[in-house]
């Protein structure tokens, strides 16, 4: 994803840069500092996605929710979730993350597990994470810096407070009004650079793609549908130039880099198929359907079914290549989760429910006890650039990588209460 040694963009639109703290003084510091904490514990009439005057309402998260009826709190997935989420913040303090979309997938992961166990330790590791970046800057210049706001998101319908929603505001801004576009509309991976001409990554739906999502289903049935309609709006600009008959989608599409043609990469196509049903899933909840986008899933899902290792349940990273290169972690957890969301909305049928528990049997086989006892995931590849067969062969395994971990608890989560 992120390209190593690419040159920093200098130029960040105004709207969408919050200050460095290099760039203030001590003092305004502190004062935004207490501005943040103020307006958290006095609310607002912000709502990101409502219309003019529409008024938040503040929405925590509650056991009778539908979210947290239809998993399973007390099942075994959720238990080993919460060992992998609570062995993650210990060794890796909120305040010491980046902006970033291994970061924003680990919050992520954490406010659907919050929403499940009403556990606080979860929502105040994602708040201490927010309230950090809004105090000392955040960047909304590529699709990379989207996902963190999903955190945002999340705080914001349970407190309606305004530097919450101001964070979710400033990425669908950057994504309607800032974000350079392919010819045919398409949201440049790279976003605001003007170093390549703008191109698509299929990393892209996810990234950027669950901030319109929840989004707009945050604005409610009778809300501004827009957030929504952008998301299915890419999707078919993004199936339409990187599907490939098989179903699959390759990596790119417009990079510079030479890509190898006939080559699958597993996570990419994970991204897709997680993102995509919640997509349905969120569409579903306003009695509204997006037959372009399910019929696009649908063949991408036959193939992915296909190409699963029968002996592990995980995918090889370049799925088409079995025993080319490795099996791979995160992948398999991603596909696992949207596979059960598709299933557990009425989009997928029970005959993927095999691949499901063969997927999360693969998952497990490859969270593995460090010396203290908790769980560690192994098995992840690391960052992906778009290139040729050989530069996806030289990523490295590693354990520990945000984004894993985060789709690993994802995947536990959605499973559960199946």
């Amino acid at each position: 994803m992120p390209i190593a040694a690419m040159p920093r963009v200098s130029a960040v639109p105004r709207a969408f840069a919050v200050p460095r703290a290099s760039a203030v003084s001590p003092r305004l510091r502190a004062f935004l500092a207490a501005a943040v904490m103020a307006a958290a514990a006095a609310g607002c009439s912000s709502d990101p996605g409502a219309g003019p005057g529409e008024a938040c309402t503040a929405t925590p998260p509650s056991a009778e929710d539908a979210f947290a009826r239809e998993r399973a709190p007390g099942s075994e997935s959720i238990a080993l979730a919460r060992a992998v989420a609570d062995r993650w913040m210990a060794e890796h303090p909120a305040e010491s993350l980046s902006w970033d979309w291994g970061e924003g997938t680990v919050m992520l992961s954490l406010v659907d597990l919050y929403r499940v166990t009403q556990h606080a330790p979860y929502r105040d590791y994602y708040r201490r994470y927010i309230d950090r970046h809004i105090e000392y800057g955040y960047e909304i210049t590529t699709s990379d810096r989207c996902p963190p706001a999903l955190a945002a998101l999340a705080l914001h319908e349970e407190t309606c407070a305004a530097p919450y929603g101001k964070v979710v505001d400033d990425v669908l801004r950057y994504l309607y009004e800032e974000a350079r576009r392919t010819e045919q509309g398409g949201i440049s991976h790279l976003g605001v650079s003007p170093l390549f001409e703008p191109t698509l990554w299929v990393d892209s739906l996810f990234m950027f793609g669950n901030v319109l999502v929840r989004a707009g289903e945050r604005a409610g049935s009778s809300g501004d549908p827009r957030p929504l309609d952008e998301f299915s709006n890419q999707f078919e600009i993004f199936a339409a130039l990187l599907q490939d008959e098989p179903g699959l989608f390759r990596h790119a599409y417009n990079w510079a880099a030479p890509q190898d043609p006939d080559v699958y990469w597993a996570r990419g196509n994970a991204w897709v198929t997680a993102s995509g049903y919640e997509y349905l899933r969120a569409r579903a909840a306003r009695g509204e359907r997006d037959d372009a986008v399910a019929g696009a899933l649908a063949r991408q899902v036959a193939a992915v079914l296909d190409a699963q290792d029968p002996e592990t349940g995980l995918w090889w990273t370049i799925m088409n290549r079995p025993g080319e290169i490795y099996l791979e972690t995160s992948a398999t957890a991603l596909f696992a989760a949207g596979l059960a969301r598709g299933l557990r909305h009425g989009f997928l049928d029970a005959s993927v429910r095999p691949a499901i528990d063969s997927a999360m049997a693969g998952v497990r086989s490859r969270i593995e006890l460090d010396g203290s006892g908790r769980p560690v995931v192994t098995g992840i590849s690391g960052p992906t650039t778009v290139g040729k067969l050989e530069d996806y062969a030289a990523v490295e395994l590693r354990d520990d990588i945000s984004y894993g971990v985060g789709a690993v608890i994802l995947a536990l989560v959605e499973t559960s209460g199946l």
